[in-house]
């Protein structure tokens, strides 16, 4: 695994501490969305259409840095939309890390030569790419040409600058496990620190539903993929080996939401960072007030089909902390990708979708609009 040891000691040094205090849920990594405009428009995305009046919210560089101090999870992943949008990202990044906590910034890198001399090489930071596989696999599914070339020309010169860099892929049905492993040895050629893979989750809102992946389809679609790979073996993810393992079908597990805990510009989002079915005020408040019972694969209709990591990577942390054996033996053998898969969890008792979109869209336009006519009312005043 393409995992830092650094990183592994934190990280386990930290899960250890909340083992033995007793505490049953706690975040590993904090998923950190100061906004969510982005310069691109994928086909699968479900994070982007929005009113123009919420695109244009942030968070500012003082609520981010509160709301990790609130979290207080050793890794933060800064999503969007597209954050080099935020002018206030470098001070958000330098921030956190003189926090000593992991950053991974999430980036689709059309800005991110334009940006790269506002970041300094660090052990507790990673450029986190967003490569859906080769030239054709990714433009297609960023709806947009030339993209994958503007990222291997940034990924390259940020390898070239000292810095580490991953990239995140993401898969659909139309994914050929031949181009995906072939894809894989390419950005080992480019010399990335680690790869982050996922099936694609299907947004509600995201255009195209049709690409969206089934469990079934997932844990096929990896064993092909791993097969190719020797289990996996042949590259360096940036992902637990049971996870892996996970994913192909080898391991039954349960999502784990509260493993990577989401804020918005919404506010704390329940239940994790592919729903957005309510929000929290405060992370105290999303810990002790969420039915995560009411969540999850078996549990909810809308997380039927979901494999994703933000959900299922820190269950396979656990059980790597539980077994540590039994994932120190497909870190060394690779991910067995033949003979009976593990049971999967049953839908019959999974509650129906609810769409609450948009009463929380609702909800956070009329607080926009509150907040500009007291504006209006204040300079009003200060004028007269």
């Amino acid at each position: 695994m393409a995992i830092p040891i650094l990183q592994k000691a934190v990280v386990g040094a930290y899960i250890l501490r909340k083992h033995v205090s007793g505490q049953k849920r706690y975040p590993l990594a904090m998923m950190l969305e100061p906004l969510f405009r982005c310069n691109l428009a994928c086909s699968g995305c479900g994070k982007i259409d929005y009113p123009d009046d919420i695109l244009n919210e942030r968070l500012s560089l003082q609520e981010c840095l509160e709301s990790v101090d609130e979290c207080n999870a050793p890794v933060v992943s800064i999503a969007g939309g597209e954050p080099l949008l935020h002018r206030e990202m470098p001070q958000i990044v330098q921030g956190i890390i003189a926090r000593r906590k992991f950053v991974y910034l999430c980036t689709n890198a059309l800005l991110m030569e334009k940006k790269l001399d506002q970041y300094k090489p660090s052990p507790f930071f990673v450029w986190s790419v967003h490569l859906d596989g080769d030239r054709q696999m990714h433009d297609r599914s960023v709806c947009q040409e030339g993209v994958y070339d503007r990222a291997v020309a940034a990924i390259k010169l940020a390898k070239d600058r000292g810095f580490r860099v991953n990239i995140n892929c993401t898969l659909f049905n139309d994914a050929q496990p031949e181009k995906v492993a072939a894809f894989f040895d390419t950005a080992k050629d480019m010399g990335i620190d680690g790869i982050t893979v996922s099936p694609g989750y299907a947004y509600e809102r995201a255009p195209e539903q049709q690409h969206f992946l089934t469990r079934s389809m997932t844990r096929q679609l990896f064993r092909d993929i791993l097969k190719l790979g020797k289990g996996g073996r042949n590259w360096a993810f940036s992902q637990s080996s049971l996870f892996l393992d996970f994913l192909a079908g080898n391991q039954t597990y349960h999502c784990t939401p509260w493993g990577n805990p989401t804020r918005t510009v919404f506010g704390w989002q329940r239940p994790c960072y592919l729903l957005g079915e309510g929000y929290a005020r405060t992370f105290r408040e999303l810990m002790e007030e969420t039915d995560w019972d009411a969540y999850g694969t078996g549990n909810y209709e809308k997380c039927a089909n979901c494999m994703v990591h933000s959900g299922y990577e820190a269950t396979a942390v656990m059980d790597t902390v539980k077994r540590p054996l039994a994932a120190l033996k497909v870190g060394l053998k690779g991910v067995r990708t033949e003979g009976a898969m593990a049971p999967d969890i049953p839908l019959d008792k999974q509650r129906p979708a609810q769409y609450v979109y948009s009463r929380q869209v609702e909800i956070k336009l009329t607080e926009i609009k509150g907040r500009k006519a007291t504006a209006t009312e204040i300079k009003a005043a200060r004028t007269h």
